[in-house]
């Protein structure tokens, strides 16, 4: 059911996929329904395991066997198109429907430049001549915004950017000029510059070309700018579906409300985030009823019992019991029936969670005026103060300037760290060849220190050196030159001598993926408990175990979870696992690599609370390394902004957000999906990163800066300090920034 609108280029109608096992059937979508027009951008959000990516793969025919299409139907353009054969779907698909994919280097072949691979694209859909071919490939790529078009289609994709091959694939999906795009999470893994030239790009075509596209995502900062409308998903079923604005800020469905209640906000302060407890159900054990009731703090005995259907709610739909049907009048009036008092709800429970400031988490109540009792809250996160470490009181303004703060001692001192990599070809092809050797800068003189109890974070595109720097934080790599003193001693010294094992007790890393970090043969006991034996913290395993439940506990797993395996959880679930780990030498200091970057929204924001909590009961100090900044303004008391393995600004985080001095930092800033402003058109940071074989004289920036001068393109800027923000820039030394 979907409420009507102008006439549908494409329509889904009551899909239901299932995937044959040998315990039986597994429904993955069931009665999903929606349309799209001409020139209409339609958001698909919803956590891992929703069924956003299995619609748009069931669009387009891309269907993994044993998955099968068992009922409901798919139309584009008036005709049915899920009953085509192979052919049939071969030739509809590329021509009429494109796909855009995650990983661009997954929808590229590395054996053939990016011009065969568009050339052989456009000839296998449109009658053209090869030299016909070879010139709209030009077209194609110059549309997108790669510059020397011609040139670049003789290279290859690893010769590209992320950003580069992202705006390949789209090509390639234009190649044809379809008009329907099915793309499937195509800004997820880009740093916010690019991704603000991609989405700038997609809403380019819908207006120019009048194409419609599903975009799939789970960033809702891009679904506010880039979309029309928003369907909601939740265990294979749409739970809510309507115009963006609605969905976003007057949500109808709890579901709904609580994604977006999860969401940082980069122009908020709160301090934390609110979380859905629980996880994506799995196929074989979807609940009955209402899919969501067992994770809703409204839900009623009838939830647990009847599946609601989409009903009218405002100018969209939901499926939820909370809203009335028997008063039709206020959903057409445009008043969503239970939102305000849904709204009302979420917020009260926002504010009973505990702040930056109280109790631990698990405190909060649910207080529920709504009909029905609210299930039982799960079950409380207990964190055991350590003793002996500083007592952190929080940071209610994300300040390290904070009036009325106590000055802190740094705990992490960083003195012009620098790390080169040779990149050299062989000796022997240097020498036949007459080549130089190449060094890779990947971090240049850093500057910083991090006081004991609070966040650092670093922030900057792809390739900056924000993970280098994390790796000589913990004796990963070794410096080329300058120092890291940990709480006032050489820490390579350290790690380099018999004292190493006693510092790696005490400093400790968070790596992006979980899965990557955990041994898949191990069980969640035993990878605990490695770090315990192998300091020497408990003598047997019998005794390791006890403090292995304990850990487990302070991330909200318990004693249940010590025989399984890391295949067994989420992903949240498995960061939880890593963090646990890490915590099990009782660490002074944790560097944090994207911790969340690969996590849903709702998980992300259960393990943002846990690092908060875990911080105020243990004084722990981190190193916060993400390209979302709405995160790091969340987290962080101060921010480090990298380009090309050098600081460009260190600032108070409150500071840097509300008043950026370098041209860069107003950039990334600038470039940042905002879900409050939809519609809004954000300013792409121009250009690509420059190659770091070969950066340019002076400053680093100044080939992307609207500020450059001759200065700037001969002498590089020192960081200094200016108004109590660390910058390094000539234009804002000499007062031309204003």
């Amino acid at each position: 059911m979907d409420l009507p609108h102008p006439t549908p280029l494409l329509e889904v109608k009551d899909l239901v996929v299932e995937f044959p096992t040998r315990r039986g059937v597994l429904r993955a979508l069931d009665g999903v329904s929606f349309s799209v027009a001409a020139g209409e951008v339609l958001g698909v959000v919803g956590e891992s395991g929703a069924g956003k990516s299995l619609t748009g793969a069931s669009i387009i025919g891309l269907l993994e066997p044993p998955g099968r299409i068992a009922s409901g139907s798919i139309w584009f353009d008036g005709q049915r198109i899920d009953n085509l054969d192979a052919e049939g779907m071969r030739r509809l698909r590329g021509r009429h429907i494109g796909a855009i994919f995650q990983d661009p280097l997954t929808s590229l072949n590395p054996l053939y430049s990016v011009g065969q691979q568009l050339v052989e694209t456009i000839q296998a859909h449109l009658p053209v001549s090869a030299q016909a071919a070879r010139e709209r490939a030009v077209a194609l790529l110059q549309e997108t915004g790669i510059a020397a078009a011609r040139e670049r289609l003789d290279h290859y994709p690893h010769q590209f950017s992320g950003g580069m091959r992202q705006r390949v694939v789209i090509a390639l999906a234009l190649a044809a000029e379809p008009r329907l795009i099915v793309a499937d999470e195509p800004t997820t893994a880009l740093d916010v510059s690019v991704q603000a030239q991609i989405i700038g790009l997609l809403k380019r075509l819908c207006r120019e070309r009048g194409a419609a596209v599903v975009l799939i995502t789970h960033d809702m900062g891009v679904i506010a700018e880039t979309c029309d409308r928003v369907a909601v998903m939740y265990a294979g079923r749409v739970a809510e579906i309507g115009p963006v604005d609605a969905v976003i800020h007057r949500s109808a469905h709890p579901y709904s409300a609580g994604l977006m209640a999860s969401i940082p906000d980069i122009d908020g302060e709160d301090e934390r985030l609110h979380q859905i407890d629980g996880s994506m159900p799995r196929l074989n054990a979807i609940p009955s009823g209402c899919a969501y009731h067992p994770r809703c703090a409204h839900a009623m005995p009838r939830c647990a019992q009847q599946r609601p259907e989409l009903q009218p709610v405002g100018q969209g739909l939901a499926a939820c019991w909370l809203i009335d049907a028997t008063n039709p009048a206020k959903a057409l009036a445009g008043e969503p029936l239970a939102n305000a008092w849904l709204v009302g709800q979420t917020a009260s429970a926002m504010a009973g969670a505990p702040s930056a400031r109280s109790g631990l988490p698990g405190q909060a109540t649910h207080t529920s005026p709504g009909p029905g009792p609210a299930p039982a809250s799960a079950p409380p996160v207990r964190v055991a103060p350590v003793t002996g470490t500083a007592h952190f009181t929080g940071h209610p303004d994300h300040s390290a300037n904070a009036a009325g703060s106590q000055p802190t001692s740094p705990l992490v001192e960083v003195r012009d760290l620098a790390r080169h990599f040779d990149v050299s070809a062989p000796w022997l092809n240097r020498v036949l060849e007459r080549q130089p050797r190449q060094w890779l800068h990947a971090v240049d003189g850093v500057d910083f220190a991090i006081p004991r109890g609070k966040t650092m974070a670093l922030v900057g595109e792809s390739g900056c050196g924000k993970s280098t720097v994390a790796r000589l934080l913990v004796g990963l790599y070794q410096p080329s030159r300058g120092q890291v003193q940990f709480d006032g001693q050489d820490a390579h010294a350290a790690f380099a001598g018999r004292d190493a094992l006693a510092l790696r007790r005490r400093i400790q890393m968070i790596f992006q993926d979980p899965y990557a970090s955990l041994n898949p043969r191990w069980t969640v006991g035993d990878v605990v408990a490695e770090p315990l034996l192998e300091h020497g913290l408990a003598p047997s395993r019998d005794q390791a175990q006890d403090a292995v439940v304990g850990l487990l506990q302070s991330v909200g797993l318990g004693a249940a979870d010590l025989g399984k395996y890391p295949h067994q959880f989420s992903g949240g679930q498995r960061q939880r696992i890593s963090i646990a780990r890490a915590l099990a030498t009782a660490p002074e200091f944790l560097v944090c690599d994207e911790p969340t970057s690969a996590l849903d929204v709702s998980v992300q924001a259960q393990v943002l609370n846990l690092m908060g909590d875990l911080q105020r009961a243990r004084g722990l100090t981190y190193l916060f390394i993400s390209h979302n900044l709405a995160v790091v303004r969340h987290v962080s008391d101060q921010v480090g902004v990298m380009y090309l393995g050098r600081l460009v600004e260190v600032a108070p985080t409150r500071r840097l957000f509300e008043q950026p001095r370098h041209p860069y930092t107003r950039m990334l800033i600038d470039a940042i999906p905002r879900m409050r402003d939809h519609g809004r058109e954000r300013t792409p940071v121009q250009g690509e990163v420059p190659n770091p074989l070969q950066p340019p004289t002076g400053c680093s920036f100044h080939p992307r800066c609207p500020l450059a001068d001759a200065r700037c393109r001969s002498e590089r800027p020192a960081l200094q300090a200016i108004d109590g923000v660390q910058v390094a820039c000539h234009a804002v030394q000499e007062g031309r920034s204003a």
